[in-house]
This record gives C-alpha cells, sequence and structure tokens, in this order.
C-alpha cells in the first residue's frame, strides 16, 4: 500500500534539508512512499528540489511576520488562496509535517482540518512565528530543545535537529576514526547560509590573506556575490574557490580543518554530527538573537569559538582562524566537543516514533547503497549488517522527560486532542 507524505515549507536551507533527512529515513524504511514537498517559488526550495527530481507544488503565500501594514494586508489577503490550494494538496495524504517557514503554514492547517495526521519539526531554542500558531494542530512536534518542549505539551518530542544521510554517514566515520579524520582535513570553509553572509563574504578574504600558513579556501558565498568574492580572493594571492552553494556537504565537512559559519540550527547539527572545529560568527537580526544563543552554547562548551559580528574584522577572524589551525591538539578538542553534543541519529528517531504512532508499513532495511564518497585517501567500510531501526545500535530516547513535563501522548492518529 502506497502512503503519501507532504513536507510542507522551506524558504531557506535551515527548514528544508531536516525535512530532506527525514524523507531520506522515510524512504529507507518504506518501499512504497510517495512523496510531495509543498513551498514558494521565492524559497530555497524551488531551486534545490527540482534538481534533486522532487515533486515539489508552489503557493502563492506571502510572511505575516516584519511586515509592513500594506504588506501585512496584502498577505492576508492571500490567505483563502493558499488554503484553498493547500486543501486540494493534501487531500488522500497519510501524513504531512511542516519543516517551518511560512509555506507551511496554510498546508498543516489545511491537513488539520481534514483530520490529516500532521506534524511539525522545530529547529531553535526560539520556536518560529508559524510553529507557533500550529502548536495546537498538530499530532506530533519534534523539537532539537528540550526548552521548546512546555508550548506543545504531550505532543513534544526532543529528537535533535535531523541531518541528511550522507551527513549522519560521514558522522560515523569522523566517530569511527577521529584522528585519521582529523588528518585528513586540510582547508578552510566558510559557509554564511544557502543565501551566503555578506559580513562572511567582505571581512574572509583580507583575513585568510593574513595566515602564516595558508590553506585552501572553499567559501559558500550565496549567489549574489561569488564573482566579487572570488575576484577579492585572487587580488589577495588566497588559493580560495568561491561557490554559491554546496550540495554535497558531506565532503566539505570532512574536507574542512576548520569551518567559519553562521549559527543556524542546520548549520550547528550538521557541525555537531561530524564534529568539527568552527568559528561562528551568529547572524545578528535572528529572531530574540537565538544565533548568539546557540553559538554561546557551544562555545561554552568549548565546541566553537564565538565572534560576534560587531566585533567582526579580519584581525579577529584571522586570528581565531590562525589559533586552531597552529594548535592542531586545541583544534581536535574541540572537534571531539562538538561529537559528543551530535545528534547524527534524529532523523533515525523522528521515523522510528512516526512509524510506531502511524504504524506506517515498513521493510527490514540491507544496507545495498554505498556510502558517500570519501575525502580523497581515506579508507574503510560503512556498515554491513542489516538494520531494522536507526543507525547501528541506536536506541532512540526521544524525550529526557522531567516530572513536571506532561505523560506521552496516546498513541493514536488523531490531530486535535
Amino acid at each position: 500500500m502506497s502512503v503519501k507524505v507532504i513536507i510542507a515549507g522551506g524558504g531557506t536551507g535551515g527548514h528544508l534539508f531536516p525535512g530532506l533527512a527525514v524523507v531520506q529515513e522515510l524512504r529507507r524504511r518504506i518501499e512504497d512512499l510517495e512523496v510531495t514537498f509543498v513551498g514558494t517559488e521565492r524559497g530555497i526550495e524551488a531551486r534545490v528540489l527540482p534538481a534533486r527530481g522532487e515533486h515539489l507544488e508552489t503557493l502563492e503565500v506571502t510572511p505575516l511576520k516584519g511586515r509592513t501594514s500594506a504588506e501585512l494586508w496584502r498577505s492576508m489577503m492571500r490567505l483563502p488562496g493558499a488554503m484553498m490550494q493547500a486543501s486540494q494538496i493534501v487531500r488522500g495524504a497519510d501524513l504531512v509535517i511542516g519543516v517551518g517557514g511560512y509555506a507551511s503554514g496554510p498546508v498543516v492547517a489545511a491537513a488539520a482540518m481534514q483530520r490529516i495526521p500532521t506534524a511539525i519539526l522545530e529547529q531553535n531554542a526560539h520556536v518560529g512565528l508559524t510553529n507557533r500558531m500550529l502548536a495546537k494542530l498538530v499530532g506530533r512536534a519534534y523539537l532539537s530543545f528540550e526548552e521548546t518542549a512546555s508550548l506543545f505539551g504531550a505532543r513534544a518530542r526532543v529528537a535533535g535537529n535531523p541531518v541528511r544521510r550522507p551527513i549522519a554517514q560521514m558522522a560515523k566515520r569522523a566517530s569511527a576514526d577521529p584522528d585519521g579524520f582529523e588528518a585528513r582535513a586540510e582547508t578552510i570553509l566558510v559557509l554564511g547560509g544557502s543565501q551566503g553572509a555578506r559580513a562572511l563574504n567582505l571581512t574572509a578574504p583580507e583575513a585568510f590573506a593574513q595566515l602564516a600558513r595558508p590553506r585552501k579556501v572553499i567559501h559558500q558565498t550565496g549567489a549574489a556575490m561569488v564573482d566579487e568574492v572570488q575576484a577579492r580572493y585572487d587580488a589577495l594571492g588566497v588559493d580560495a574557490e568561491a561557490v554559491p552553494f554546496i550540495d554535497d556537504m558531506a565532503r566539505a565537512y570532512a574536507s574542512a580543518a576548520v569551518v567559519v559559519a553562521r549559527a543556524g540550527a542546520t548549520t550547528l547539527a550538521e557541525l555537531q554530527a561530524i564534529g568539527r572545529p568552527s568559528v561562528l560568527v551568529p547572524y545578528p537580526h535572528a529572531a530574540d538573537d537565538h544565533q548568539a544563543v546557540n553559538a554561546r552554547s557551544l562555545e561554552e562548551a568549548g565546541a566553537a569559538t564565538c565572534i560576534l559580528e560587531r566585533d567582526l574584522d579580519a584581525d579577529a577572524l584571522a586570528s581565531a582562524v590562525g589559533d586552531l589551525l597552529d594548535a592542531p591538539t586545541d583544534a581536535r578538542a574541540m572537534a571531539a566537543a562538538a561529537r559528543r553534543r551530535g545528534k547524527p541519529e534524529a532523523a533515525a528517531a523522528i521515523v522510528d516514533d512516526l512509524v510506531d504512532w502511524l504504524k506506517l508499513p515498513t521493510r527490514t532495511v540491507e544496507l545495498s547503497e554505498p556510502p558517500p564518497a570519501a575525502p580523497e585517501g581515506e579508507g574503510g567500510t560503512e556498515f554491513s549488517q542489516p538494520r531494522l531501526r536507526g543507525y547501528g545500535s541506536y536506541q532512540p530516547v526521544l524525550v529526557q522527560r522531567t516530572s513536571s513535563m506532561p505523560p506521552p501522548m496516546p498513541r493514536r492518529p488523531l490531530v486535535f486532542a
């Protein structure tokens, strides 16, 4: 029997890629799975999903938050049409998962109105507006931070932020041979998020030109500044490759001796899953400054260095990156601290719960697909034994509950409490 799943939302990689991670795990478990993504023509999903052969439906919907009065009015006027379109899209679905972003609101709400089982992913310590509005409608809320669980009550499951399967596989490599993994990492990787970061684009070339022992730089700039940034590296004599977007993030992380990045939830989940030493420059305009909170949390655990954007200049960035490159022991300790915080099994934990909750038909899974390509010179093999749940001997613990938290939700596919 075919299982029809709809993944709603996106806009940025931080919303889209956790949804893709869950889809990859669902496909590993469910033989006859039909997946439809729903987003907007303006979001990253419009570029990434068609290139991956995924089916994407788009809604005519715009944000409600941070708008002028006139823009807010126009956004409100679009909602009835978006709800009608969403109602048609979700009809007959077995499950609808909202991944965040304003496009997920009408789709998850329309599914709830049709009593279709619904779930959401919330990646941040500060719950986004759309997910706050959907909190009472959904049957499951898969969270990265336990402090957000109270908003969702018995629906909450603290599973971690899902990372894509190649990232999870690369995390397994890093855990199996951390010293060898570090020895093969030689580049500096700069990530400004899926759209790039102007502050990093302007500062990084000058900073890396100051390094006493230069390294090859891979810099994800976003589409708007790629030529400008490449020209600046070339003028400074820095061996660098500026690219608008990196598809193979597992290989990029594996090759990186140091990562310079924003502190979005998905980037941090990937950094911690694989275990990379990093210099984090939080986006200063994130809601409730949650990126700075995230970055400081890692810094306090010895898992990253944090530079606030107001303190960012070429000297500060060169010093932070140079300190890690010049002290391999410290860099390896930072990578290990990050890896201890990682949850590469989050997608498996979420699918475990969905399968149990909705009694979805599953299959015994053999590892027939090859693992992601290893960086040049890396040997070793991946798992060989059949796996039924998660990765290796993983045993899911979905919520670390205290006595003050609500009991588990009854195991029934109902949308409304």
